[in-house]
């Protein structure tokens, strides 16, 4: 018997409520006790600040000299992959140590042809002295079709970042040949992202991590809606034309490649149980919330419940969302998932969960309260007031003034093109900076942030990491119909820093997925190497830590994806310091 859909809706409402409410029983003292001590550890860090200084950006472009529009010609249908792309990697492709920058750029539409060099894909080479040359002609990173987004990621191993590009139909894996160039290796490969009786998907996000702990990165391919241009509906308000919602379609399941260590990848999405999961896709990243060595996948969806997909240590995956609490947000509803990260936000050791969403929605924060359970506590941290009349898409969880607490970056911007006359709202926002304050609780110091920060802007895609190693991160924001944004960190204080760029051994070579705790004289911290995050993205590998007034890191700890622990002491700050993977566990 099939209950009627609005049943169906209170009823699983009523669920998400109860478990709410259970869930504060149990946890009332032990979280308590938790938060205590983390505000104990967190005051100590903030209490080295008499006056904090403002988390302030200079939009660097013109300087820069990148030359770049992300076109996603728009037209008269309003096709709904117009305005899904905008995605930007922050990554080393030649090995001397600056971070340079790869942009995805749309296609013509309907052939989803790239008839010009003004589609190409662009990979820009940071010349260290605050500008950057197009490589793109020589690299061979122009690209096909319609792109979307892009994770980097040395899948094979041989010392060099390489890229999985994701778009409408048209996904590509480009092999770094360590001398400049790349090549497609799609097919060869088997990574053209496929779905068993759909053809080619819309992939909007990629990510690489090391599932099975075998040493080799995998690949997760997020897909999106189930569409085709050529028999897309037209859609309208008040006789305006806009953008289909994601309601009007079905959702696609995602994909998990296996890599073989030749080469080649095995596409395992029915054996790992990813591919029984359908959602739309737009958000991923990884973490070990659980602690249990192996690292798992929150996917947040559009309109659709979101994904926590712990890894079981055997091969597959279950869906936990439910069950933990990330599902649906605090009201028991789904959102308009976008970006994603997956982070400790309160130096308990425990990575908690946020992503941006669509205005009316706010943006979610879970609270990994441990033992595998979430706490929705969007409300209480301040951002529900700061975020419901948003809507954002790229994000990222960093330390942006050093002071040992991670803040909130997102990239704001309205999904219609003409929201304006449809919505009443403007099409074109400013980027928001949330300052960690401390006890889960959030700060918009947006309007301090520098003027360049206060532009409005169609922002999309958003990428994190040093550009200049001076020791603060940096963000690159793609704008649709636009040069991209290219934000250096101007925050002035006597914060100390370090950079750490983790060498694998026995593991992947860019040690995705290690865990790292530091400990000063005001406390420990926790971060894990990743370079999935925000919306279709990919930001710098190398673990950031900000240090206060801490010149010293009186210890290190290192626990690599395959079992090694390793321990380093007494660390000076203000560095960048490659770590390479011990042979043996640190007594």
């Amino acid at each position: 018997m099939q209950l009627p859909p609005d049943f169906v809706k209170i009823l699983r409402f009523i669920l998400v409520a109860s478990r709410v409410l259970f869930l504060c029983l149990p946890f009332g003292f032990s979280s308590a006790r938790i938060q205590a001590q983390t505000t104990t550890k967190q005051t100590a860090t903030k209490s080295t600040i008499a006056t904090p200084a403002a988390i302030t950006f200079e939009n660097v472009l013109k300087q820069s000299k990148i030359h770049f529009a992300l076109k996603n010609s728009i037209s008269p249908t309003r096709y709904s992959i117009e305005t899904m792309t905008g995605g930007v990697a922050l990554f080393d492709y030649d090995n001397d140590g600056l971070l340079d920058i790869f942009f995805t750029n749309g296609a013509a539409i309907p052939s989803l042809d790239k008839t010009d060099s003004s589609f190409s894909n662009r990979l820009f080479h940071n010349n260290g002295d605050g500008t950057f040359t197009d490589v793109t002609d020589k690299s061979g990173l122009a690209g096909i079709g319609y792109s979307m987004g892009v994770a980097a990621g040395d899948y094979d191993n041989d010392g060099y970042v390489d890229l999985y590009v994701t778009g409408f139909n048209q996904n590509q894996l480009f092999h770094n040949n360590g001398d400049g160039t790349f090549t497609d290796v799609t097919a060869k490969a088997g990574v053209a992202g496929i779905v068993p009786g759909m053809g080619k998907a819309w992939a909007v996000a990629a990510g690489w991590f090391d599932y099975n702990n075998d040493g080799l990165l995998d690949l997760l391919v997020i897909n999106y809606l189930d569409y085709n241009v050529k028999t897309a509906s037209l859609c309208s308000v008040q006789k305006l034309p806009t953008y289909c919602s994601p309601n009007d379609f079905q959702g696609t399941p995602n994909i998990l490649y296996r890599n073989n260590g030749d080469g080649t990848f095995t596409d395992v999405s029915v054996s790992s149980h990813i591919g029984q999961y359908v959602g739309k896709g737009m958000g991923v990243a990884f973490a070990d919330y659980d602690g249990d060595g192996f690292t798992d996948i929150f996917v947040s969806n559009d309109t659709y419940p979101n994904l926590l997909l712990h890894n079981n240590g055997d091969g597959t995956f279950t869906d936990q969302a439910m069950d933990d609490g990330v599902a649906y947000n605090e009201m028991g509803k789904t959102v308009a998932g976008m970006g994603a990260d997956f982070r400790d936000m309160n130096n308990d050791g425990l990575p908690d969960i946020f992503h941006t969403a669509m205005f009316g929605d706010s943006f979610p924060l879970y609270k990994n309260m441990g033992k595998g359970q979430f706490n929705d506590v969007t409300g209480v941290s301040g951002l529900t007031a700061e975020t419901s009349s948003l809507t954002a898409w790229g994000t990222g969880a960093y330390d942006f003034d050093n002071d040992g607490l991670k803040d909130l970056f997102t990239a704001n911007s309205a999904i219609l093109d003409n929201s304006l006359e449809i919505e009443h709202r403007p099409f074109r926002l400013p980027n928001t900076i949330f300052r960690n304050l401390g006890d889960f609780k959030f700060e918009n110091v947006s309007r301090t942030a520098g003027p360049g920060f206060a532009v409005p802007a169609a922002h999309r895609g958003a990428a994190f990491g040093d550009l200049n190693n001076d020791g603060k991160v940096d963000v690159v924001v793609t704008v649709l119909n636009g040069p991209p944004e290219i934000l250096m960190n101007r925050t002035t204080n006597h914060h100390h820093w370090i950079l750490l760029k983790l060498v694998g051994g026995r593991d992947n070579r860019d040690g995705l997925g290690t865990k790292v705790k530091i400990t000063t004289a005001h406390g420990s911290q926790y971060n894990e190497a990743t370079t999935t995050v925000s919306y279709n993205s990919s930001s710098d590998k190398r673990v950031h830590f900000g240090l206060g007034d801490d010149a010293v890191i009186d210890r290190i700890e290192l626990w690599w994806p395959t079992g090694i622990k390793q321990v380093l002491t007494q660390v000076k700050a203000d560095q960048v310091l490659t770590i390479k993977e011990a042979a043996t566990n640190s007594k």
